[in-house]
């Protein structure tokens, strides 16, 4: 009769001397997750995303195959364009999470190369100011996201302080490359249209590169909640969550604007944007950044304020760039995705958020 309690006894002793081994394992498992930026919010958001896109191509391919008489078909082809960026756009930023951190840094300078190489290509310039383009292809560009990688690596000063590499990169392009661009402009001696050939390459430089290079740099904040506690989710999950909310308050300022959109903001700029689609979009954007709260540090009525910031801002970018656009009297700035516009085209909105994004993020939710 003891044999069976013997048996159970070494069963539990089993079972506690399987749970020291595994428990250790599983919590450097949860940390090796973590670290590529794996949590779960951001799985989960990741997911859903996935999901939309999936039952949105479905969609589009139904309504590709079916012409439906009550449906513009010119409507149809611009949805099925949008879901093409859409999947780069979803592709590039899984892979980036992917590989982690320095993937994601490396990415998205490829991204604002390829945007500034798009704006570039659509402003006039001259034989003066090819100098002044290859530092800021070559040397500018590259070197503000290696400032951005770096800031990661402990580097100290001789005295034993740590290096602070925002305070660097925050003013590299806005200070010193905005600087340097019309000086050697100027060493070119061709000073025809001189102050405007300056400015459309700081502009470039500013909007592409600088700007855009805010969306990674999110990955460096050390987030608490705005009650001071420690925030423990992914970096990566807060990146997701604003790149989809600003891709979401465009979509959603066109569907209103269709919907209910009747004042056009500025006819001659963008004939699609109304001041109906302007409010309604940025509310509404507002209400999914409450539902996503869960993959920020943010409190839902906080995670509704930064999607709401988001939209409007969003709207400021791509209206800036459609201006840009009529001025220049091209449709758009590329042809990156097949049979659609170009890459900033389609990150507008994340060029003009992100820094904004980024710095309100870091004044309310870094301790």
């Amino acid at each position: 009769m003891q044999i069976p309690f013997l048996l159970f006894a070494q069963t539990d002793e089993i079972a506690k001397a399987a749970a020291d081994v595994v428990a250790p394992l599983a919590d450097q498992a949860a940390k090796v997750v973590k670290a590529q930026g794996f949590d779960f919010p951001t799985i989960m958001l990741a997911t859903v995303v996935l999901i939309t896109l999936g039952i949105a191509s479905s969609v589009a391919h139904y309504l590709t195959k079916t012409p439906n008489p009550a449906v513009n078909p010119a409507l149809v082809q611009r949805f099925v364009h949008r879901l093409w960026a859409w999947w780069l756009m979803f592709g590039i930023l899984t892979a980036g999470i992917f590989f982690h951190r320095i993937g994601t840094i490396v990415l998205f300078g490829l991204v604002s190369f390829w945007a500034f190489r798009e704006f570039i290509t659509m402003t006039p310039t001259r034989r003066g100011d090819h100098r002044a383009l290859f530092w800021s292809l070559v040397v500018f560009t590259p070197l503000q996201y290696l400032l951005i990688a770096m800031s990661q690596w402990g580097l100290k000063y001789p005295s034993g302080e740590l290096i602070d590499f925002y305070t660097i990169y925050s003013i590299m392009i806005p200070v010193y490359a905005s600087l340097f661009i019309p000086a050697r402009i100027a060493m070119a001696g061709d000073h025809k249209r001189f102050l405007e050939r300056s400015a459309q390459i700081q502009s470039g430089l500013l909007v592409c590169v600088y700007c855009l290079s805010h969306a990674p740099a999110l990955l460096d904040l050390k987030l608490h909640r705005f009650d001071g506690s420690l925030w423990t989710g992914s970096n990566s999950g807060l990146l997701f969550f604003f790149v989809v909310i600003s891709q979401v308050s465009d979509v959603l300022h066109w569907v209103w604007s269709r919907i209910k959109g009747r004042r056009i903001i500025a006819k001659d700029v963008s004939s699609s944007r109304t001041w109906e689609g302007l409010i309604g979009g940025a509310l509404t954007t507002g209400i999914v950044g409450a539902l996503l709260y869960w993959v920020t540090p943010f409190q839902p009525w906080e995670a509704a304020g930064m999607s709401v910031v988001v939209a409007f801002l969003g709207f400021a970018g791509s209206m800036t760039m459609s201006a840009i656009k009529r001025d220049r009297g091209v449709h758009d700035y590329g042809s990156l995705v097949i049979g659609h516009a170009g890459v900033l085209d389609r990150i507008d909105t994340i060029c003009f958020s992100a820094p904004i994004f980024y710095h309100l993020t870091r004044f309310f939710f870094v301790a």
